[in-house]
């Protein structure tokens, strides 16, 4: 039955050969791998108009120089992250180039920030997705984190179904809410420039302003550049396009800041010339909508892809969280399990973590996850700042043809990305000083990880100069419960193996059940030695386990094994299990962590 249900919602196996036809074009790549850049549009410019107001709505033309440097700076972004691209064509984005230009630990940093970043980003932009649509039917509006978790679901499974196949389902939305921004833009800039909106809605450009300082600007910079996040999963997810997969990788790259630059722009000029004043009840883009079309099916159609994109956006993080888990676990930094591709040749373990990471942050903070956006902004900036910082030594480091440009490109990209986030500290530590507590633990983590991993493959390498020690005999003890079937299977099992010895093991709670036994055994099976424990407590494993580790002692001793013979009946049908003790589970349990000791099952299936 789970099989069933598992072929129903994730799909028929795909073989190994059928990996090529999962990789991704620059149409389905440009939808998945921009939706969270691009669903920013819907929050960041009213991030800048949000600190702005703290002066007067009279500053709100300040935000088209604030929005023109943050343009400056996903220009810088888009150059450095292409050539991030083709300078580590495997993947791995801002990770690999700290890890390899800085050092482990800023690679790390880099590493550790982006894999909590992908669960902020999945939870953050549910949950504003959510309350987008719980805004429209407030009836809801007590389901939040249902519908929220609902979603994270819908995603996580349709990610376990293949790129291809989420991309081809995923594209339809992303680029309907394009197609619906530039319908508002292009309207509402003809409605502009034709004089159909009232030049005293706004403050001309240039007005001087009272109260603006310097830091306040910074500080509305800071909160309008988390308009970028996302830009930096393209350079991450190489391996999941199309040969040749850095060109692909690069003009998708391309594109999606050419779309970021124009719908951005285009959002914070229709706010500053329709006088926008940000509220908490109704978000900038459903104002400008509102005041373009009025209440009709246009804005409808605004505010319902604008939703979907908002909770599709974390798709983005479906798609780069695997791929930069796969970097770290094949550094030995995370568990290896995150390298395995599953049935449809995704990598099931890095989705479903995602996803479950994402359900337990939503449950946690009640749906109400708007105060993670500072973190989650700072996330992303600290990777970027590595990044562009780790470029700029390479490019010192091996001068290839042109490097003087390339070297300026990530300089400026490093010098505001640095600036962003020392912002972000200043104006917002409230919200972002959870990151200096969980990156250096994160960090002491992967290195207690790749630790073990480190020991455990000296422990398990061919040592000449130690050969292993020949096993001179064996002691087979068998734990017998009654004379049974299931017994004497097992102990079939065990004369055919030629030990030295067997040994049949009884535990028994009463004295007169110990000595009827004992007259049973020696009539049904006479040449195999019978043990007897008394049990005062009741209980099978103690006695049974100290006697183990008495007969190992000694057969170690005379480089003797011991294996422990488990008799155990398997029912016809797996829900029969819960009617039977399990006292096999729970010895083999007790026993599996017992030095030179070999647990051995036998099972015996029942008919009927």
């Amino acid at each position: 039955m789970v099989s069933s249900i598992k072929r129903l919602l994730i799909g028929r196996p795909l073989k190994s050969t059928e990996l090529g036809e999962q990789k991704l074009n620059k149409t389905k790549a440009l939808a998945i791998l921009s939706s969270d850049a691009l669903s920013s549009v819907a929050y960041g410019p009213e991030q800048i108009l949000i600190v702005l107001v703290t002066v007067s709505a009279a500053a709100f033309w300040y935000s088209i120089p604030i929005a023109i440097g943050v343009l400056v700076l996903l220009a810088a972004l888009i150059l450095s992250y292409r050539q991030i691209i083709f300078a580590y064509p495997h993947g791995g984005g801002a990770y690999v180039v700290s890890k390899e230009n800085l050092g482990i630990n800023y690679g790390l940093i880099s590493g550790g920030s982006l894999l909590v970043d992908y669960i902020l980003t999945v939870a953050v932009s549910v949950s504003a997705g959510t309350d987008a649509i719980t805004s429209a039917f407030p009836a809801l509006h007590d389901h939040n984190v249902g519908i929220a978790i609902i979603f994270v679901i819908f995603i996580t499974t349709l990610n376990l179904r293949g790129v291809t196949e989420s991309a081809s389902i995923l594209a339809y939305p992303v680029y309907l809410f394009v197609l619906a921004l530039f319908i508002l833009i292009g309207v509402g800039l003809f409605n502009v420039f034709t004089g159909q909106v009232p030049a005293e809605l706004h403050t001309p450009v240039g007005t001087p302003i009272a109260g603006i300082s310097l830091f306040l600007l910074l500080r509305a910079f800071a909160s309008g550049s988390s308009a970028l996040t996302g830009v930096e999963a393209i350079s991450n997810a190489i391996p999941n396009f199309k040969a040749p997969a850095p060109n692909n990788a690069a003009k998708t790259l391309a594109a999606m800041g050419g779309l970021l630059a124009i719908l951005f722009s285009g959002i914070v000029l229709l706010a500053y010339y329709y006088g926008i004043t940000p509220n908490e009840k109704v978000t900038v883009v459903s104002q400008i909508a509102e005041q373009t079309f009025g209440r009709n099916f246009m804005y409808f159609f605004i505010q319902g892809t604008t939703a979907l994109i908002l909770i599709l956006a974390a798709n983005t993080g479906y798609t780069a969280f695997p791929l930069l888990a796969v970097n770290l676990a094949n550094d030995k930094f995370i568990p290896r399990m995150f390298k395995i591709r599953g049935d449809r040749l995704g990598y099931s373990n890095g989705i479903l973590t995602l996803g479950l990471a994402s359900i337990l942050l939503i449950i946690f903070f009640k749906g109400q996850t708007e105060h993670l956006i500072p973190l989650y902004a700072v996330g992303v900036f600290i990777p970027f700042t590595l990044s562009q910082t780790g470029m700029m030594l390479k490019w010192l480091r091996e001068k290839p043809q042109g490097w003087m440009s390339k070297l300026l490109i990530n300089t400026m990209g490093a010098i505001i990305c640095f600036v962003v986030t020392i912002m972000f500290f200043l104006t917002k530590f409230a919200q972002v000083w959870p990151v200096l507590v969980f990156l250096p633990v994160i960090v002491y983590v992967f290195y207690r990880i790749r630790k073990h991993y480190e020991a455990v493959g000296e422990q398990l390498r061919l040592n000449c100069e130690e050969p292993a020690v020949p096993i001179e005999g064996n002691v087979i003890i068998v734990p017998v419960a009654g004379i049974t079937q299931v017994v004497e299977n097992s102990l079939n099992y065990a004369k055919s193996l030629g030990a030295d010895q067997v040994l049949a093991v009884y535990v028994s709670f009463e004295r007169d059940d110990e000595k009827k036994f004992e007259e049973k055994w020696n009539k049904w099976q006479p040449d195999v030695r019978l043990v007897t424990l008394h049990s005062h407590y009741r209980s099978i494993i103690q006695p049974l386990t100290k006697f183990v580790d008495t007969v190992q002692h000694k057969a170690s001793e005379a480089n003797y094994r011991v294996t422990v013979i488990i008799p155990q009946f398997i029912p016809k049908k797996g829900w029969h299990n819960i009617l039977h003790n399990q006292s096999s589970l729970l010895i083999k349990a007790y026993l599996l962590y017992r030095r030179n000791v070999i647990i051995t099952t036998v099972p015996y299936h029942l008919k009927k």
